[in-house]
This record gives structure tokens, C-alpha cells and sequence, in this order.
């Protein structure tokens, strides 16, 4: 097997909104620290170098993450809302599909239509239990400080569309998988009904997952390859951070 890396990497100075704050502690802090800690000398360590660490302040909307039906509302399908450390294994890994839809301006909507053109294009239908893809190319954005307002986002037409053909995950490589919230807002505040993170509120009428931050979609063939992305069990997490990658035949 292939191994490709679909993640982005957790750091300092992100651009993401909501992004991390990591603190390190050096391996001869460490060393004083512990010593202290147990009283005894630095020097006891092996040159006086101890274990180094990091923490990160982080939400688990952050970096590539899995959000579970919890985070879409209190209700699915009329049952409590599944919290990721209760989402199905069987649901984050499967045959992926890589739709590309990366001629989609930032603010547009992705479309059934533009949906069934990818799939058209790659000659082929989707079949329950695949992971689906969305290609848009904004994660070439990620260190851009408008990273979260360079993306189309899923109608929810599309969303549902996509749905009805037994897909339990849709994954998108930017910021989420609505559109930017500047455009939503300004859509709202026209009246415009059902503006407001639309394929995110599918999630209360059908239970589903989202995978929001993707990268290296661009690496990967239309089909022929397996995802993994099991989340982070977080009790009663909206969502979980995934290493989520894809293995292709070597």
C-alpha cells in the first residue's frame, strides 16, 4: 500500500479560524521541572536532558476533524444525537470517491448538478458506504489569513442528493463544508430562508459526518483507493481530530 496524508498539520501562527495555542516545554525545562517536582538534581537525567512535551489548547472543530451528528443539534431522526465517541468505526473508513469541483468560486454553491457532472465525469456511481470527497483546492489556502472565506460550499440539495445513495461521510478539503459565513450571513440578512450552515443542518433530518479540513485531494485518483478517519473519542465530543488518510495500491 500507498500511504497518503489527507491531514493539515496542528500548529502555531494557523490562519484557521478557531486555530491552536501550543505551549512547549524544552527537554531540559522538563528536566528542572520534573526534578523539582521529585526532589532530586536535573542531572540525575541523562544529560541532564528530560522528557520534552507540548500542550495544545484547541477546539475539536480544529485542524482536520470529524464532526459527529451532535454537533448539527440535540436531535437525528427523531433520537438523541450520536457524540463522536458513540459514531460507528464502520462509518470513517471505506472506499473513497474524489469529486472535483475545484473550478467553484469562493461563495458558490455546489450544486446537484455540478455533483452529478463529477461523478459523470469520472464514469462512475456512487454505491453505499463510500466516503465522498469534495475537491475545492482551498487547502492550497491554508496559510492564507482568508483561508475561511475561500471555499464553495455544498447545497443542501447536493447534500441530500448525495445522501439518498447510502453515504454516510462527505468530506471537503476547506475550512467546512458551508459556505463562508460572510456570504451565508449576507444572504440571511436579505431573507433569503435556510441560509444559515444549510448542509450542516441536514445533519438533524439524516444522520451523517462530516470531514472538514482536508488537504492533498489533488494527490489522490477519482476512486480506486480507501479512506481512514477515525476521530478522537471525546466524551460527549461534537467532533473528533483525525489523522485521516488514504491508502491506494502500490
Amino acid at each position: 500500500m500507498r500511504f497518503i496524508d489527507l491531514s493539515v498539520t496542528i500548529r502555531n501562527q494557523s490562519f484557521e479560524p478557531g486555530g491552536p495555542e501550543i505551549t512547549r516545554m524544552t527537554h531540559a525545562e522538563a528536566a528542572r521541572k520534573r526534578a523539582a517536582d521529585f526532589d532530586f538534581l536535573p542531572t540525575g537525567f541523562p544529560d541532564g536532558l528530560g522528557l520534552s512535551h507540548e500542550r495544545v489548547n484547541l477546539s475539536a472543530h480544529g485542524g482536520t476533524h470529524v464532526d459527529a451528528p451532535l454537533h448539527y443539534g440535540p436531535f437525528c431522526e427523531g433520537k438523541p444525537s450520536k457524540s463522536i465517541e458513540f459514531v460507528p468505526l464502520e462509518w470513517c473508513y471505506g472506499p473513497g470517491v474524489v469529486l472535483d469541483l475545484s473550478h467553484k468560486k469562493p461563495g458558490d454553491y455546489i450544486t446537484v448538478d455540478d455533483v452529478k457532472a463529477a461523478l459523470d465525469k469520472i464514469k462512475h456511481q456512487l454505491v453505499p458506504g463510500e466516503l465522498v470527497l469534495l475537491r475545492t483546492d482551498a487547502s492550497k489556502h491554508f496559510d492564507n489569513p482568508q483561508f475561511g472565506n475561500l471555499q464553495p460550499g455544498l447545497h443542501p440539495d447536493a447534500c441530500h442528493w448525495i445522501l439518498d445513495h447510502g453515504i454516510r461521510l462527505i468530506g471537503i478539503d476547506a475550512w467546512g463544508l458551508d459556505r463562508p459565513p460572510r456570504d451565508m450571513a449576507a444572504d440571511h440578512k436579505k431573507g433569503i430562508p435556510n441560509s444559515l450552515w444549510p448542509s450542516h443542518f441536514v445533519g438533524r433530518e439524516r444522520e451523517y459526518l462530516q470531514i472538514e479540513r482536508l488537504s492533498n485531494l489533488e494527490a489522490l485518483p477519482p476512486t480506486g483507493f480507501t479512506v481512514v478517519a477515525f476521530p478522537v473519542k471525546i466524551e460527549e465530543g461534537t467532533a473528533g481530530w483525525s489523522r485521516v488518510v488514504a491508502l491506494l495500491p502500490d
